[in-house]
């Protein structure tokens, strides 16, 4: 069950495009609000927010947040009928260049105004996560069971920019073969948005899907060989 509930967990964490966030309003009461989310390499949820914000106003008085996440689609389009994930912890500004650039990666429509000097990226450091996976699949889960181990993947986090604008410029026909021939997605002009030890996230349009490796993914390198692979069985198929 917590292996099932672990691949579960980190594919809701990848895939979810929004998330709920909930912050403390000065009176200790709560408050909801949507906001877009990525993730770091590790997994942890980077978000882009505004200091106008009342959310941003909470955080800044008190970091201790929580976020649901929803895995996208759902049996019959019911986001109660697919798995979602909640995490928790504490939430603070997040200045390094790659987690932003990942961020936009994912949501190019932020490019417009993620330099507005009232615009900050944060990241959540995550203290606790609950999966509700279906009925009886409900799990606590850990976050060194949650996130990526990535201590011994430096040489693939500084080659990924390099590695995701190559598959994009020159392998976008593999990508899209990858997507709707081995995840079953629809038609699209699907590119890469970021790349972490454990897979590869893509993008066409308002449609995300994750090429899963079968193998944990540590240089620039390793990245070519299994996308490479990954090329060729979509081929195949």
């Amino acid at each position: 069950m917590i292996g099932y509930a672990v691949r579960a967990a980190r594919c809701v964490l990848r895939l979810a495009v929004t998330g709920g966030l909930a912050t403390l309003g000065a009176d200790g009461a709560p408050f909801a609000s949507l906001a877009a989310v990525a993730t770091t390499p590790e997994g942890e949820p980077i978000l882009l927010l505004s200091d106008l914000a009342l959310h941003t106003v909470n955080i800044k008085r008190d970091p201790r947040a929580s976020l649901v996440l929803v895995a996208p689609g759902g049996e019959g389009g019911d986001p109660l009928a697919g798995a979602r994930l909640s995490v928790s912890g504490t939430i603070a500004v997040d200045e390094n260049a790659n987690h932003r650039r990942r961020f936009l990666a994912r949501h190019e429509e932020a490019a417009g105004y993620s330099a507005f000097k009232d615009f900050n990226l944060y990241k959540i450091t995550i203290a606790a996560a609950h999966l509700v996976a279906g009925f009886g699949r409900i799990v606590n889960l850990t976050p060194a069971e949650l996130l990526t181990d990535c201590s011994d993947c430096a040489a693939l986090i500084a080659a990924e920019e390099d590695a995701v604008e190559h598959m994009n410029e020159d392998h976008a026909k593999a990508l899209a073969l990858c997507a709707t021939r081995l995840l079953g997605m629809a038609e699209g002009n699907w590119q890469a948005t970021g790349a972490d030890p454990d897979g590869l996230d893509l993008r066409a349009g308002a449609m995300r899907a994750r090429l899963e490796f079968p193998e944990k993914v540590r240089s620039g390198g390793d990245l070519r060989a299994v996308l490479a692979h990954s090329a060729k069985e979509a081929r195949s198929k």
